[in-house]
């Protein structure tokens, strides 16, 4: 331990052993990841029954873009407040000062791009929507980051029940605001920006009572403008590979939206939503493996990752004639016949998700061991596939299309993490055991 660093800052930053980074870490955060999806598809109903499918896919629309605007505008701080507190900086009583004064500007900045954005996300996104309604999100936009890092921070420490904990309230906490709203008379969009505000606030809230709660707070020394250009030069680099796989997942929404109308995102989304149920084993255990990767040694990261590949893709890869033979079931029994036509892009959703498991895998290695800018190029290239495919495929078979080009994209991105990983291995063990058969 090092010295002078306050006893309350140490047990903050070492609350967690191998356990939650582990396979019991792995099954508790599946199971708030499985809560958490259950709960959004609560929502969706609730909210397609009560508004239809145009209110719904302004709905969709509002969950990504706010949080897309929080974590691209604080230069990826989220997963860049992972990476520094479980790696060797995360004794430094200057990191979490310096971390916090980060979040709230890049909260600030992503807040007041947003509001200057409003006329451009009015005319071509939200278009049935007030602008003075596009405006108000900007607090979600505040309320999504705050809670995206504070779940990171949780997740550096290895304080994995505090993470899922925000995991499962940044979703549950829509339904009693939109309840609260529809009881006040609010009706379609309106009731779902107060749901989407109010429950913001009340996840936002929470997340930082279990930082508080676990001495985050408490033991800082003065933040530091080198350790912040060096936080926002991985969050940067690290971003722009979590952009990009967003633009994978989420680029066919808005090019959805603008070609073909909220109504068949609507319907896009109910079908995208029931395929990412194969994300959710995969998420879990990307979730616990990337601090893990961070705090291992390099010999003792190589070694897991070479046994986790086949085990993760195997997985994920049972999954997919069973959820595709529940999708032709569920879908239309809990959404209604107007969704029917949600099936056929889960299917084919599905088909690319199939080798999730590999794609976790590998992205948690090289950003647990530094090297975000490798991922970001796996993931460069899905996004390529995704734009190019999403403009030939959805003007001309609408939702079908874009889970067509969804789909290829998934594939080209998790073969090309798969292979980047994989050479960074040999290449590691080549170096430590040169030709003589000696360790370097």
């Amino acid at each position: 331990m090092k010295p002078g660093i306050p006893a309350v800052a140490r047990r903050w930053w070492s609350t967690g052993d191998s356990g939650p980074l582990g396979r019991r870490g792995a099954v508790r955060n599946l199971t708030a990841q499985g809560t958490a999806l259950l709960i959004v598809a609560v929502a969706s109903v609730l909210v397609g029954r009560l508004g239809g499918p145009t209110v719904l896919g302004e709905y969709t629309l509002l969950r990504v873009l706010p949080w897309l605007f929080g974590v691209v505008f604080s230069c990826g701080l989220p997963v860049a407040s992972t990476f520094f507190i479980a790696g060797e900086s995360r004794a430094d009583p200057r990191l979490r000062p310096t971390l916090a004064v980060l979040a709230v500007l890049g909260a600030g900045v992503a807040a007041l791009l947003w509001i200057a954005a409003t006329p451009i996300l009015h005319r071509y996104l939200f278009t049935a929507m007030p602008a003075r309604l596009v405006a108000l999100m900007a607090v979600t936009v505040i309320t999504q980051l705050t809670t995206v890092w504070g779940k990171a921070c949780c997740q550096g420490a290895a304080d994995m029940r505090g993470a899922n904990l925000v995991i499962v309230c940044e979703e549950l906490m829509f339904l009693p605001a939109y309840g609260f709203a529809s009881l006040a008379g609010l009706r379609g969009i309106d009731a779902v920006v107060a749901g989407l505000a109010g429950g913001g606030i009340a996840a936002a809230v929470t997340t930082l009572g279990r930082l508080g709660g676990t001495g985050f707070f408490r033991g800082w020394s003065r933040p530091s403008v080198p350790l912040a250009y060096g936080v926002m030069r991985y969050g940067a680099r690290g971003q722009l590979g979590n952009l990009l796989m967003l633009v994978n997942l989420r680029l066919d929404f808005v090019v959805l939206g603008v070609l073909a109308g909220p109504a068949v995102v609507g319907v896009y989304a109910v079908a995208s939503k029931f395929a990412e149920l194969m994300r959710l084993p995969a998420t879990a255990l990307n979730y616990v493996l990337y601090p893990r990767f961070a705090r291992l040694s390099e010999a003792g990261a190589n070694a897991d990752v070479r046994r986790l590949l086949r085990r993760a893709v195997a997985a994920t890869a049972a999954m997919t004639p069973v959820l595709a033979g529940a999708s032709v079931i569920t879908l239309p029994l809990l959404y209604g016949p107007a969704f029917r036509s949600a099936v056929l892009p889960a299917c084919i959703l599905l088909a690319g998700l199939a080798v999730e498991g590999a794609a976790a895998v590998a992205s948690a290695y090289l950003c647990g061991r530094g090297r975000p800018g490798a991922n970001s190029w796996g993931m460069g290239a899905g996004a390529l596939v995704t734009v190019a495919l999403d403009l030939v495929l959805i003007p001309r078979a609408g939702a079908v299309g874009a889970a067509v080009a969804s789909s290829i994209a998934y594939l080209v991105t998790t073969g090309l993490l798969t292979t980047i990983t994989l050479g960074l291995v040999r290449r590691s063990v080549a170096v430590a055991v040169p030709e003589g058969g000696e360790p370097a």
